[in-house]
Parts: structure tokens; C-alpha cells; sequence
């Protein structure tokens, strides 16, 4: 095979080591499915993201060490820094099109990225069997979106979570977002597992706004947030999100 390039950036950070490091691996044609799921496990990161030319935009893929995933926030945010600052330094915005969740855009803003991602609300639902015990502590209630949303009264509870990750893996539960009023100019923050899908806590998560932002929008009656994630490399400076109308 031929040898490829592969960049690996961190994201949702403004520190080195923070965020959540991603793989961009920059193709001029799709690779056979198994191969980019092996170069995946190979690079045994949350996500690897490949990414082909397709008109004036790009085509965009993501893997976990173990599946194919149908959207994936700092691997997007990634691979549009990758594009802006060695493929096409002058665009100011880039569309990549994906399988399953449209059309998302990345656009820089001096130093800054921003991304537009969809919404994906959350309804109220009985939990399934083995979720909470495998999470742990108290929560006050529990939604679905494609991932449970389970809400707790306090940023310190989900600070303190230590999931049974063994025991969450064979949960019927693509992935567990655990999430929380936050405190001091922070509205909420969250922690993130998916180990059945290869990634045990994601360090900062984008997916996983799709379905906070909605929730907190509603709950707090706000339009912009500010969010945190709670995991060992935290996501550097607070995550800017913004509910549309």
C-alpha cells in the first residue's frame, strides 16, 4: 500500500495535550472499508477521519478502533484545520459531506474554528437494563436521542462518576452521556462513553452537543452556552455552543 499521510491534531484545546487528539488522514480516493478501519485500530485514538475531494468540497468519514461512526464533532473540527492550514490556506470555510448526518461546515474565524452541526433532541425514556448501575451514582433522569442523556443535580457527582465500563459495554446503548449544571460561568458540563464502540470516556466530545445543547437550551432558557467536559484531558477552555431558533 502506498504511503499515506496522517496528521494528528487536538481538538476542543488551546493547551498542548488537552482536547481530544484525532487522526486526519487526507485521501485522494476511498480505501477499502477494512483498511481504513485498520489504520484505525492501528492508530487506536477515539476517532481517525479520512476525508476525498468531491467537487469544490470534501467527502468525510470517521472510524473508532472498532465501527464506523455516523458523526463525530472534534475529528470534523480536525480535519478542517488540517485543510486550512496545509491543503487550502485561503478558504475561510469548508462543507464535507458525510453518510449519515448531511452536510457539516467548518469555518475559521481568525484563529478560532467554528463548526455548524445539527440537533439531535433527546426524549424522556426508561433507562435499559444494567445503564445506571454500570454508571453509578443518582441521576434525576434519563433521555435518548441515538445516545442516553443521564442527567445528575450536580457537577460534582458526575466529576466523581467510575463506570463499570466492562459491565456498560454490554449495555443496549450505543453510548451514555452523563451531564450536569456546571458552576462558575459554566452552564453545563458532561462526560462521555462509548466502549462498546472502542472509545471508553472520550476526553471532549462534539457529537454529544447535538443532544446537550438542546437540552440545556430548553432548560435554562438560553440561546448561548457555555460547556465543559469532565474528562482527565478536559477540553482546555470552555466549549462555545449555540441553540438555533
Amino acid at each position: 500500500m502506498p504511503r499515506l499521510p496522517i496528521d494528528q491534531v487536538d481538538a476542543f484545546t488551546d493547551s498542548l495535550f488537552g482536547g481530544n487528539p484525532a487522526a486526519v488522514c487526507p485521501l485522494d480516493a476511498w480505501l477499502p472499508d477494512a483498511t481504513m478501519q485498520a489504520i484505525a485500530a492501528e492508530n487506536n485514538l477515539a476517532e481517525t477521519a479520512f476525508f476525498v475531494p468531491e467537487g469544490d468540497d470534501y467527502a468525510l468519514r470517521w472510524f473508532t478502533p472498532k465501527v464506523e461512526v455516523d458523526l463525530c464533532g472534534h475529528a470534523t473540527l480536525a480535519s478542517g484545520h488540517v485543510i486550512f492550514s496545509f491543503i487550502e490556506p485561503a478558504r475561510q470555510s469548508v462543507s464535507f459531506h458525510t453518510l449519515n448526518a448531511g452536510t457539516l461546515v467548518v469555518s475559521r474565524h481568525a484563529d478560532l474554528l467554528a463548526m455548524d452541526f445539527p440537533a439531535r433532541p433527546a426524549v424522556a425514556v426508561e433507562p435499559p437494563p444494567g445503564l445506571l448501575a454500570a454508571l453509578g451514582g443518582k441521576p434525576r433522569e434519563v433521555l435518548c436521542a441515538r445516545d442516553y442523556l443521564i442527567v445528575y443535580d450536580s457537577a460534582a457527582e458526575v466529576a466523581a462518576l467510575n463506570p463499570d465500563l466492562a459491565a456498560l459495554a454490554e449495555v443496549d446503548c450505543w453510548a451514555a452521556i452523563a451531564t450536569a449544571p456546571g458552576e462558575n460561568g459554566i452552564d453545563f458540563v458532561s462526560r462521555f462513553f462509548a466502549p462498546a464502540q472502542g472509545v471508553a470516556e472520550d476526553p471532549a466530545t462534539g457529537s454529544s452537543h447535538c443532544t446537550l445543547v438542546p437540552y440545556w437550551a430548553k432548560r435554562l432558557g438560553k440561546k448561548e452556552l457555555e460547556a465543559r467536559q469532565l474528562s482527565r484531558r478536559g477540553g482546555g477552555s470552555p466549549a462555545r455552543s449555540r441553540a438555533s431558533a
